[in-house]
């Protein structure tokens, strides 16, 4: 059976040799640099001990320095399984996911006529590349000059220019005997509307050849001069050669730049490419004028595990990374990924280079960000979450994207790191949002005055029995860790102010509700502080941990102690506002009645859940007795109208 060329060509493509091979043999890790491409193992072929069998990923060839064996994937796969050529063929297209072309008694003729229309292309090459030269292209070589272009580069990345006139190539081309056929076939010329004789893809164009990756011509990008040309970048049309979703400009020479272990950077243009690759940058490609495809990710990744994508700092820029971000996240894996190169507003690596020479597009690559945080920017940038049902959104547009990762091992990574960038976001206080002064607000305590410093207001039992509640909530928490989630906010948002206490919730919300959250925790704080919390009574005794496998028991109690915790804290407010309208007043009469409000709080506290009948729920969510908020509003106001009357007699 004969297979067409470029199917075989594809399957190379598409496959890693490491992964082939990696199912017979074991890495030495010491010896091989996975970034790199260069693994080395004991040869499966013949018994040894030392790695001389040696892959190199990023050429898709293996060799062994002992029994010399070499070949690609598929004469492995042959030598390995003993298999014919057509079905190692069709064993590894099965793990590509490419269907193997059935039988064609004319595939030959099918090679030949693609070998006939790359000669045409290398023709055309060498016309444009000639017409340069020529007196019509003098705005084209004065362009190419301010853009920074001398001589050398011009050869080596072979611009050249198509003329105006509308058969200009394709008069040269049939002069030297070229088939009007091939000449339509490879894309460089129309076929004329109007029963005249086809006119020329490209004019009035600087052109940049395309080559795939065994370095043939298969397509031109071009670059209009006149600027009220509709299309200010051009490519060929899609043929028998060119599949401008599975091309890269510049390919051949990044793939031979990135195995020698120069960083693999994807930028959005041909004079980008140019530009970085004369900085040093070698293993520079581009896209065909169009978002990143999943074909041409797969071709970045054999190339190198880790691409970074350098936009311009622009909105389209912007866009063009946030498109790669949902095409990339099905397609990650262990060692596949890509990282953000974002350039400064207004630039691109071209201007940037010049600007500021390589060592700052150096730094920039040095410190691209990884998918994961670009992500997180693209969900949080420019937004606030000053409410449960922001956050809530968040939560739900970081879940959809997480989920969309195929493979678990990089799934699982995904989600602690989103949970540490949630943390931290939340913790530290969300900047645009003003959730940092919302949580001051919330756990700051007000000022004491003197005349009331000692009071149960401030130390004593109150501050003992908050305590012992923040204990339940944390404790009850790591037992039951599936509950973490649904008290996140509320523990982020200063809940719990013990220290101590706030150090294991700060774990707890970082760690989330995972199965060993208990093991976590102990790791992080230590076996005697986790013990500290777990082991007295009070604890002991709650409903969450008497009854571990009760998760709804669990979730009551942990909301209960939380509405307590906030009652409590809220009425402590109300005393402490009353404190400071009243704080001049020097009266024994107010400080009694003071000391009576005292009391009363403290009561509704002990008395909160003997009789539920009693109870009605207030604005803040808190259930309170209504004969003690009712006898406790009514001290407050004939404190605030007595106590400037005592003032006065």
């Amino acid at each position: 059976m004969s297979l067409p060329p470029n199917f075989i060509d594809e399957l190379r493509q598409r496959l890693s040799l490491a992964d082939v091979v990696g199912k017979k043999v074991m890495w030495d890790n010491r010896k091989s640099n996975q970034a790199k491409g260069d693994w080395w193992a004991p040869c499966p072929f013949h018994q040894e001990k030392t790695a001389s069998f040696h892959v190199d990923d990023q050429k898709g060839y293996y060799y062994c320095f002992g029994c010399h064996q070499k070949g690609d994937a598929i004469t492995f796969v042959r030598e390995t399984e003993n298999l014919s050529f057509i079905e190692a063929v069709r064993l590894l297209a099965e793990e590509a996911g490419m269907p193997v072309p059935e039988a064609d008694p004319k595939a030959q003729e099918k090679a030949d006529r693609r070998t006939q229309l790359t000669e045409v292309m290398e023709q055309a090459v060498k016309y444009y590349r000639l017409q340069l030269q020529t007196a019509p292209a003098a705005d084209a070589r004065a362009y190419l000059e301010q853009r920074g272009l001398d001589r050398l580069a011009l050869e080596r990345f072979e611009l050249g220019f198509a003329p105006v006139g509308w058969q200009n190539l394709w008069d040269h081309l049939r002069g030297k005997g070229v088939a009007e056929d091939l000449i339509l076939a490879a894309g460089l010329a129309r076929p004329s509307t109007r029963g005249d004789k086809p006119y020329d893809t490209f004019r009035n164009r600087i052109l940049f050849p395309i080559r795939d990756a065994r370095g043939r011509a298969i397509a031109f990008g071009g670059r209009a001069l006149d600027p009220d040309d509709g299309a200010k970048y051009l490519n060929s049309p899609e043929t028998e050669l060119f599949d401008k979703g599975r091309s890269l400009f510049n390919l051949g020479p990044a793939r031979k730049a990135a195995g020698q272990g120069h960083p693999l950077i994807v930028a959005e243009g041909y004079m980008d490419v140019i530009a970085l690759a004369r900085a040093g940058f070698e293993a520079a490609v581009a896209p065909l004028g169009t978002a990143i495809t999943e074909h041409q990710l797969a071709l970045l990744w054999r190339i190198g595990s880790e691409p970074v994508l350098a936009l311009d700092g622009d909105r389209a820029g912007l866009s063009a990374a946030m498109r790669a971000i949902d095409i990339a996240l099905p397609m990650l894996a262990p060692g596949k990924s890509l990282r953000f190169a974002l350039l400064p507003e207004g630039q691109d690596p071209d201007d940037l280079i010049r600007a500021q020479g390589p060592e700052a597009m150096r730094r920039l690559i040095d410190g691209a960000e990884p998918l994961v945080r670009l992500l997180w920017r693209r969900e949080t940038e420019g937004k606030v979450f000053d409410s449960p049902e922001r956050k809530a959104a968040l939560d739900h547009a970081l879940r959809q994207a997480i989920a969309k990762i195929v493979d678990p091992g990089v799934r699982q990574h995904y989600g602690q790191e989103i949970k540490d960038l949630r943390w931290a976001f939340f913790r530290g206080g969300q900047k645009s949002g003003g959730f940092g002064k919302m949580r001051l607000r919330q756990t700051g305590h007000a000022q004491a005055t003197p005349q009331t410093r000692a009071t149960d207001l401030v130390v004593g039992n109150a501050e003992t029995g908050d305590r012992l509640r923040e204990a339940v909530v944390l404790a009850t928490l790591i037992v039951h860790p599936a509950l973490v989630d649904t008290f996140a906010d509320q523990l982020e948002s200063g809940a719990i102010r013990d220290p101590d206490h706030q150090r294991i919730s700060d774990w707890i919300v970082r760690i989330g509700p995972a199965e060993d959250l208990r093991a976590c925790i102990e790791t992080e704080i230590g076996a005697a502080a986790l013990e500290k919390l777990l082991s007295p009574g009070h604890v002991q005794l709650s409903p969450g941990i008497r009854k571990p496998d009760d998760v709804e028991a669990a979730r009551m109690c942990v909301a209960e102690e939380l509405a307590k915790l906030q009652a409590h804290r809220g009425a402590e407010q109300e005393i402490a506002d009353a404190l400071q309208d009243i704080a001049a007043v020097e009266n024994e009469g107010v400080t009694w009645r003071l000391r009576q409000a005292t009391d009363a709080v403290q009561r509704a506290q002990r008395d909160l859940t003997e009789d539920k009948t009693e109870y009605e729920v207030a604005p803040n969510g808190a259930r309170v007795r209504r004969d003690e908020k009712d006898a406790f509003a009514s001290l407050l106001s004939q404190i605030s109208q007595d106590g400037p009357k005592r003032a006065h007699d």
